[in-house]
């Protein structure tokens, strides 16, 4: 097959995220959050765990603690027990509870709005921080990229990549800065209704003659 240019590869995506702004109009951040900083919180809990469960923990956690300092005023062992079901909870008490201590010592309790600030605190790498920027203030600073990220732009040949990191770097010069929030969210919503890891419905898909790994042209479904 014909190695793509970067223009060709440019409108390919364009054309795959005007299809799939399409077929999922209401396509949007599934972490519950009402500010920046439960949704910092929110965040921090979805590593190596489903948003749906995430949502489930934080359903009552947001009503016990509502800014940083009531997360400095409860025990490691209490916030431990209330997100224990999310998994790696040891770990998230000590991220939360460190980010909140930078929160009110350095930033009146509020999130910053930069990359290099949110980096800085505790528990928060570059996807958090995307993830932040984008849905809680509207900055563009970077394209999300998880595991259904991950697995649909190997699929449609947006990149080879294997560490988020490097396959951001390959994202963000193909898919246009005005839609770097939304595009993760499109993958994310197509991932679990069509392009599942086991099974891909390629029959079904409305992105299928923009993917090169759809197994009606390969005969073979894709690796998950």
């Amino acid at each position: 097959m014909k190695r793509e240019s970067l223009d060709e590869l440019k409108a390919r995506t364009r054309a795959i995220i005007r299809r799939l702004k399409r077929a999922y109009p209401g396509a949007r951040c599934s972490l519950n959050h009402t500010n920046p900083f439960e949704l910092l919180v929110a965040t921090i809990l979805s590593a190596q765990c489903t948003d749906e469960r995430v949502n489930i923990v934080t359903a009552d956690l947001f009503r016990k603690y509502r800014k940083p300092e009531d997360y400095l005023n409860v025990s490691p062992r209490e916030l431990e027990k209330d997100i224990q079901s999310t998994g790696f909870f040891r770990n998230k008490t000590k991220s939360i509870q460190g980010a909140s201590k930078v929160l009110t010592e350095q930033y009146g309790g509020q999130v910053p709005q930069t990359m290099d600030e949110l980096l800085e605190l505790p528990g928060v790498a570059r996807k958090t921080a995307n993830v932040v920027l984008g849905n809680a203030f509207d900055i563009h600073a970077g394209v999300v990229v998880d595991t259904h990220v991950t697995r649909l732009s190997h699929r449609l040949g947006l990149t080879q990549q294997k560490t988020a990191e490097k396959i951001e770097q390959d994202l963000i010069p193909i898919v246009p800065k005005k839609d770097w929030v939304i595009f993760p969210h499109l993958m994310i919503y197509h991932g679990r209704k069509i392009c599942k890891a086991r099974n891909p419905l390629c029959a079904e898909c409305t992105i299928e003659k923009q993917c090169p790994s759809s197994y009606l042209k390969t005969g073979e479904h894709p690796p998950s």
